[in-house]
């Protein structure tokens, strides 16, 4: 393919493929695609060292949109090709692209690994909340009553909440955002490509079809400035329309409580600051649900360690150096044997 790399001030367009999309009219998929896109040609990335990964369902249909390599793979192992992709060409930059369907259920365990390895790639999560391809399924991350071909009477399943899982499974980069919210999505996203390990980025999709509005309580105009919170490191935890409201520390409690400043002497200095080296603070942020709480937004957890395919790569450097003359096919031959004669 022909590179842009080194073209003056590469376009999203120079990252779309020639493929139709074809996602339901008003699917989120269309505002996420656009936002990779343009996330790709404001940092100037090299396609020809850019892959896209992706499993099953609708999120999948994203490796056919991009002008990259790809690989369309099969139900919850992108996570395992990505990994042998990245162990093999360290120098490529690669993009998994999962559903909540795909990646938490049948990938929950190869999504459990990449993230403790923390292989260097960036994982996007396009949440839902239900199975879209399949028509309408409930999925690992339904709530609780939600109604659905599999659930007629309501799902008794408690969801898994994917920014918790991430952090549960020691992932280095967790972060959130919404697939409307075009200008923090692609800040989020240039955040995650720059960390080097795996990049978890949870995003909240709408799926118009077969769960439409499910986010709508806190990503809707008029709401979303009282039922958000955008995170920033070394910033206080604020939000609310007239930027009035933070969280604090509930007295004697490990647990947040909403406050507003002005009421009962409250200043900007009762109001906890975003540390997103804190892992502790993170799993608080991962937790909060409207409409008690704001939903977190931003980076919730960064705190940089070695990636894999580093320490990989230095383990098969020290072998080399060890054993200088080692010979795999004398190796395989030595020892005892035995020869089976009919």
């Amino acid at each position: 393919m022909n590179d842009v790399a080194s073209a003056d001030r590469p376009t999203a367009k120079d990252y779309a493929s020639d493929q139709e999309l074809r996602w339901c009219p008003g699917c989120g998929d269309y505002a996420i695609v656009a936002a990779v896109q343009r996330t790709l040609a404001d940092l100037a990335v090299s396609r020809d060292k850019t892959v896209f990964v992706s499993g099953i369902g609708c999120a999948s249909r994203f490796p056919y949109y991009m002008a990259t390599y790809g690989f369309h793979t099969i139900h919850g192992r992108a996570p395992a090709i990505a990994t042998g992709i990245k162990l093999t060409n360290p120098e490529l930059d690669i993009w998994v692209i999962s559903g909540d369907g795909d990646a938490l259920s049948i990938g929950g365990n190869h999504l459990l690994h990449v993230l403790r390895r923390n292989v260097d790639i960036q994982f996007l999560l396009f949440n839902n909340e239900i199975y879209g391809l399949t028509k309408g399924q409930y999925s690992p991350t339904s709530r609780v009553g939600t109604r659905s071909p599999s659930t007629p009477t309501g799902s008794l399943d408690r969801p898994v909440a994917p920014a918790s899982f991430a952090l549960g499974a020691d992932a280095r980069f967790v972060a959130r955002s919404v697939d409307t919210q075009r200008d923090h999505l692609c800040n989020v996203l240039k955040r995650a490509h720059a960390h080097r390990g795996t990049s978890f980025v949870e995003i909240f999709q709408n799926c118009i079809v077969y769960n439409d509005e499910v986010f709508a309580g806190f990503t809707e105009k008029d709401v979303a400035d009282d039922a958000q919170i955008r995170v920033e490191h070394g910033k206080p935890l604020i939000f609310g329309k007239e930027r009035n409201r933070g969280l604090r520390l509930a007295p004697g409690r490990i647990a947040f409580e909403v406050a507003t400043l002005g009421d009962g002497g409250v200043g900007e200095g009762d109001i906890l600051v975003h540390d997103e080296n804190n892992r502790v603070l993170a799993s608080m942020l991962a937790e909060l649900m409207p409409p008690a709480f704001p939903m977190a937004l931003g980076v919730l957890y960064c705190d940089p360690a070695e990636s894999f395919e580093a320490v990989v790569a230095a383990q098969i450097e020290r072998a080399e150096a060890d054993a200088p003359d080692a010979d795999v096919n004398a190796l395989l031959r030595q020892g005892h044997t035995w020869q089976v004669r009919s």
